[in-house]
């Protein structure tokens, strides 16, 4: 409450173990109006066998009783997470465990990355699978990701928006909802450091597009 007018907050990484005592506490932060509506908690894997592989120290019950709390509290929160595909020990069984989550949340963002073995850790040890299952695993989790657009609720909707940069190329100011989803408007260095009512039309998967309508603060 005492920071400056307009200036917004953005929580940063955190993972399952850290947060589960605290989670009321956090959605509480999350609901103020100048905290964004954003969380980034990667899971790494659906599958509880390939956690304690990796060894993790959460289960996938621990992580979707974080998600689900979140999205009942805070039902447009921008959830971003991370995927590994093809660990060493992960069967066909589990991937499809982690497809299923990927699935089941559509989560806002989403890191997916192939496996490769850290130098001098446990799982270097471990007999790789083959490069195409790995590559195989990573390509359907993108395609997935890529096959819906996760701002199309937004279309038509009034809403307010905090500037800070500028896309040059295409000329465009940049700037994000209180739940933290990319807006795009037409390039107006004065809006830079500010907020204003932005009307959103044209949406897709990684932002959306809008124009200024007024309640420049």
């Amino acid at each position: 409450d005492a920071l400056p007018p307009g200036v917004m907050l953005r929580t940063g990484m955190t993972n399952p173990p850290y947060i589960m005592q605290h989670i009321d506490g956090i959605i509480e932060v999350l609901k103020r109006p100048n905290v964004h509506a954003f969380m980034h908690i990667p899971v790494q894997s659906g599958s509880d066998s390939v956690l304690q592989e990796m060894r993790r120290e959460y289960t996938i019950a621990e992580f979707c009783h974080l998600v689900d709390r979140m999205k009942e509290a805070i039902p447009d929160i921008f959830l971003l997470s991370d995927i590994i595909a093809g660990f060493p020990t992960e069967s066909k069984e589990d991937w499809e465990e982690t497809m299923k989550l990927v699935r089941k949340y559509r989560f806002q963002g989403l890191h997916i990355s192939q496996f490769y073995a850290r130098p001098n850790t446990p799982a270097a040890k471990l007999k790789p699978l083959k490069s195409n299952i790995i590559k195989g695993r990573w390509r359907e989790c993108t395609d997935f990701t890529d096959s819906y657009d996760r701002n199309e609720g937004l279309s038509g909707k009034e809403m307010r928006v905090w500037f800070t940069g500028t896309e040059e190329m295409r000329g465009q100011t940049i700037g994000r909802t209180k739940a933290f989803a990319k807006v795009l408007v037409k390039r107006d260095d004065g809006l830079l450091g500010r907020s204003a009512l932005v009307r959103i039309g044209k949406t897709c998967k990684l932002h959306v597009e809008g124009v200024v309508v007024g309640g420049l603060e």
